[in-house]
Order: structure tokens, then sequence, then C-alpha cells
């Protein structure tokens, strides 16, 4: 009797398991963040997506290994359900063909301002930065990064400073002057019109949504606020910061779905995560630079900022022929 009892017990853990790794991919796949009696806590949730991907065909492995045959191919649908909404995110894109103007773009949230600020522009220096965009971004922050330089690096600005978190600014090497309309939210999020050397102007929106509350009801700011960004327009346009969404959220592919595609994923780099908890490893991809499905994008990569939660993101994207 204890044996058999064992056995039930071992057979019924076997089956939370595989049920647990079920559930998430179905509920990536059926986007059940959309609804609003299951997105608290399912938006959080999926936000690691990527990290129970990568542990469902060890956990079908083990299963296998232990004989438990029902769960383990449970697991594995799970497993094979979740690799194709993740691995692709790994591998490079053909691009569209583009011989317009290069520009190069970098996106650091400063987690209210206490990003170091010599690294900011020293990175900038090293990529070549053309524009800047800084979340977080708080008046002394601007007066330190104008002390390292970057004044004198992107003379151009549209500068929304704020205390705490709300704060964001533009930095350019070309002149910038008022960029298109964006319904206000919780955060600034400014624009610009960016003139390049060619004659050519692009578009410009610095973005910050308020991240998901971790309460009941607490994503419907979010998704507001993810859902006042414009389409694209006639010009060219970049979006670029901190998103506080991933891939696997449905409202962050409904932004895509306006028009833009994800640099990172167009150069196999979506898999890089760009947020972590002050002092530890980053864990979750919230930032973000999207461009025009017309725009080619060349180069992406994510650096590290002391003194940030955030990494920095780049993104090197050549224009269409004018």
């Amino acid at each position: 009797m204890t044996v058999a009892g064992t056995g039930s017990k071992v057979t019924t853990m076997c089956w939370v398991v595989a049920g647990g790794f079920a559930g998430w991919a179905a509920a990536r796949l059926t986007a059940a963040d959309r609804v609003r009696r299951t997105e608290f806590p399912v938006v959080p949730l999926l936000s690691v997506t990527p990290q129970v991907a990568a542990a469902a065909p060890w956990a079908a492995l083990g299963l296998r290994l232990a004989r438990r045959r029902g769960p383990a191919a449970t697991a594995a649908l799970a497993a094979a359900a979740l690799g194709v909404a993740v691995r692709p995110r790994g591998i490079p894109r053909p691009q569209p063909t583009a011989s317009g103007p290069v520009l190069r773009v970098l996106t650091v949230n400063l987690f209210h301002g206490r990003g170091d600020a010599e690294t900011v522009v020293a990175l900038a220096r090293q990529v070549e930065a053309d524009v800047l965009f800084l979340q977080e971004l708080t008046a002394d922050a601007v007066t330190r990064l104008k002390q390292a330089g970057l004044a004198d690096l992107m003379p151009h600005t549209r500068l929304e400073p704020r205390r705490g978190s709300g704060g964001s600014g533009i930095y350019s090497r070309f002149p910038l002057s008022e960029g298109p309309e964006v319904a206000p939210v919780r955060a600034a999020q400014p624009t610009g019109l960016l003139e390049l050397p060619s004659g050519e102007a692009m578009e410009l929106i610095c973005v910050h949504p308020s991240a998901p509350a971790l309460r009941r009801y607490g994503a419907v700011r979010w998704r507001a606020e993810l859902a006042v960004l414009p389409p694209p327009g006639r010009l060219p346009r970049v979006l670029a910061g901190d998103f506080n969404a991933t891939i696997d959220h449905a409202a962050f592919r409904d932004v895509l779905r306006l028009g833009y595609a994800d640099a990172a994923r167009q150069a196999g780099r979506a898999l890089t995560p760009t947020w972590g908890p002050p002092g530890k490893s980053a864990v979750l991809t919230l930032d973000h630079v999207l461009v025009d499905r017309n725009c080619a994008v060349r180069a992406c990569s994510v650096h590290v900022v002391p003194g940030s939660d955030h990494r920095a993101v780049y993104a090197e994207i050549q224009l269409p022929e004018r």
C-alpha cells in the first residue's frame, strides 16, 4: 500500500509539472494576457517565457527517463510549442532592400537618473551613435551627462527631465524639431523630427509606458499606454526606449503589427535580456528599438551601464532610398 501510494503521488507530481508547461504554452499561444480575468498573473509571468521554453525540453526528458509517458509526451508538446514561439528570435531575418542613409541609435533607461553618465557618453562615442534616447532622465542626470561631454557630442535635444522615473529625453548629432504628437501618459515621451545631413527627415519617439503593476487590473494602464503609440507615417520613424514589455506580450505584438519591426529580432538578438534587479544579471528583454518595416537593421547589441538596472540597446538602421 505504501509503495502504491507513493507511486500515485509521483505520478500526480509528474502531471503537475507537465501540466504547468502545457498551461504556459497555451497561455502564450492563445494570448491569455489579453483577457481581463487572466491578465494577472499572466502578464508578469509571460515575461519569462524564454526561460520556461529553455527548461521545457529538459522537463520532458526527465519525465521520459522516469518512464512517465503521458506527462513526458505532454511536456514535449509544450516544449515544441514554446520553441516555435521563442527560438526564431535568435535567428537573423532577411532585411528589406535599403540604400538610404545609415542611422545609429542608442537607448538607455537611467534608473532614476543613477546610470553612470561617463559610461553612457563613452558608449555613445564608441558606437558612433547619431541619436540617444534616455528614460528616467532627471535634472541631475542632465547635468552629469553635460559634464561628461554629451552636449559636445550631441548638441541637439528634446528633453523632459523629471524627478524619479518620469523623465525622458532625446539627444542628437543632427538638428531636431518638434516631432509627431503622442497622447500623454504617466512618463514623458518626447518626440522629435530629425534632419539628416542628406536632407532626409526622420521621426523619433522616446517610449516609456508604465510597468504592469503586480496586482489585479495592474496591467490596464500599461496596455492603454502602449496603445497610444501611433502607426508609421509618411516619414521613416524610430520608436526606442523601455517598453516594459517583451515579444511574449500581446500588447507589444499589437504595436509591432502597426507596421514596425523590432531591431533585435531582425538581427537575431531578441533573446538577449536588457533588464534585471540592480546588481544582478539581466533576465527580461524590456528595452527595444522599433523601426519601419521598410528600414534595414544592420546591427544590434546590448551593453552594460553601471548604476542602472537596464542595459543599453544599440541599433544600426539603414533607411530606404528616398
